[in-house]
């Protein structure tokens, strides 16, 4: 029998970077903590209790409101998916129609389930230079309030996994000109704000609620979120009565820990840290346009063309696509020959997480790596780009909540066409459904599974791990 701690221990002495979540990198010179046993209490006398918070657990999440320029911050010790159950729960009631970017993540997809809401999708453009989503636009917005002005939230996520930035603050105008609230999952920009060098954060660009997991790009434990509060539009008191539903009566005092000394960092150093950071990330990427084969996104390149988007630049985007090799086997070689777990792989790339707890001998040890497998490639004709994660405009015959709970069977793949899909299909990372439990399944949806399959890439979701079969709704 092997036991996780044994293999965990084992895992540290392999001296393997971690180019991934979570944003402490497991950097022991940063993150200063005593045996988390000396420290694993419950709500004793002195220690106040998160979900009645009136002292120093008050105390600390207005400190961090503070730093965030929220009117209200919560510690969420059951990741980014409680708080967007919160929110969404918070700004809505069952039945509502919320308009939601299809590329969310799965979680805002179980609250749509769960309070058996209607959602309406926007739809993401895609970079046809690189296969990735580009940003959600305050137009695209505009046009589905007009078009439909039974909505009642909207919510999209910015960054994107790939670090792709919407204009949030337009946004946040055009959805309050319709007096109803803005949600944004920024679970990967926990960071952001705190540098003129990184995108603002949403809350100081007018999101009603956003959503923070620290534990993804500052130095926090796994597991660590925030849930911000801002305006009136939102009923404050739902926020505190979902809080106490969706988080665990018993919340973790060292995880609680771990965020409060995570922004004591950032308050007390995050000038000197985030500075250090941003010229690591930047003479990284300029070392990265010497690299023949394989092509780094550049955001320093973007910034000076002005593009309509932003970009994060802590999230690293390493292309295969004009190379001799595709993300797999980039990610395979990266693993396996030089010890650098990164963190998500797709078909023409491989994406790898920084913080501002990665050493500069960590960004040395990616760029040798790179340039010793640039050199090792050949370069050929571009690879072709498909967007990955969903198939547009798919019809939604039943909200998730009816298909769910209707009678469903299995049908080989390709006899589901026509059929209402009974069960989520998504890549994990990131979590975004291909299809959704409901909506119809099309050719392009039963192509993108196998395109998935083919890549060798983890198909999730599916109660057929072979991804031969998809459940369906069945006859009544």
């Amino acid at each position: 029998m092997e036991y996780l701690y044994d293999k965990l221990i084992k895992y540290r002495e392999e001296d393997v970077y971690p180019m991934h979540m979570p944003g402490h990198k497991r950097n022991l010179d940063l993150m200063d903590m005593v045996n988390p046993y000396a420290i694993d209490i419950t709500e004793i006398d002195g220690f106040d209790n998160l979900h009645d918070a009136e002292d120093i657990l008050l105390a600390n999440m207005k400190e961090a409101a503070g730093i965030y320029h929220a009117d209200h911050t919560h510690y969420l010790i059951n990741g980014s998916t409680s708080g967007i159950l919160v929110s969404i729960a918070a700004c809505t009631k069952k039945g509502d129609t919320v308009l939601v970017a299809r590329n969310c993540h799965k979680a805002v997809y179980h609250a749509i389930f769960l309070n058996e809401l209607v959602p309406i999708y926007l739809y993401p453009e895609v970079d046809e230079e690189y296969g990735i989503h580009k940003e959600i636009t305050p137009n695209q917005v505009k046009k589905e309030l007009e078009r439909n002005p039974e909505i009642k939230m909207v919510l999209i996520t910015s960054p994107t996994y790939e670090g792709i930035v919407s204009d949030i603050r337009e946004i946040a105008k055009v959805v309050h000109s319709y007096n109803i609230p803005l949600v944004v999952d920024e679970a990967h920009g926990a960071h952001l704000g705190f540098s003129k060098d990184f995108p603002e954060n949403s809350v100081t660009c007018g999101a009603d609620l956003v959503i923070h997991s620290v534990h993804k790009t500052l130095p926090a434990f796994t597991q660590t979120a925030l849930l911000h509060s801002n305006g009136s539009l939102v009923d404050y008191d739902k926020v505190k009565m979902y809080l106490q539903i969706y988080q665990t009566s018993s919340p973790s005092y060292v995880l609680m820990t771990g965020i409060s000394n995570c922004l004591r960092m950032v308050k007390e150093q995050g000038v000197r840290l985030f500075d250090e950071y941003h010229k690591n990330l930047v003479e990284f990427y300029e070392a990265c346009n010497k690299l023949r084969n394989l092509e780094v996104y550049q955001p320093l390149k973007l910034k000076e063309d002005n593009l309509p988007f932003a970009f994060d630049p802590s999230k690293i985007l390493i292309f295969t696509h004009h190379s001799s090799i595709n993300g797999n086997e980039l990610y395979d070689t990266l693993l396996k020959c030089y010890k650098i777990q990164c963190e998500m792989v797709s078909k023409n790339y491989v994406l790898a997480m920084t913080s501002i707890a990665d050493t500069k001998e960590g960004f040395k040890r990616l760029i040798e790596a790179l340039f010793d497998i640039d050199n090792r490639i050949a370069r050929q004709k571009q690879q072709q780009l498909n967007s990955l994660f969903y198939v547009t405009n798919l019809r939604l015959v039943l909200t998730p909540y009816e298909a769910y709970n209707r009678k469903k069977e299995g049908l080989m793949l390709d006899a589901s066409m026509g059929k209402i899909a009974g069960e989520y299909v998504y890549l994990y990372p990131p979590g975004i459904p291909l299809v959704v439990p409901g909506e119809e399944i099309t050719i392009e949806v039963i192509n993108k599974i196998k395109e998935y399959k083919q890549a060798g890439l983890h198909i999730k979701g599916m109660i057929d791990h072979s991804s031969e079969t998809i459940l369906v709704v069945g006859e009544e």
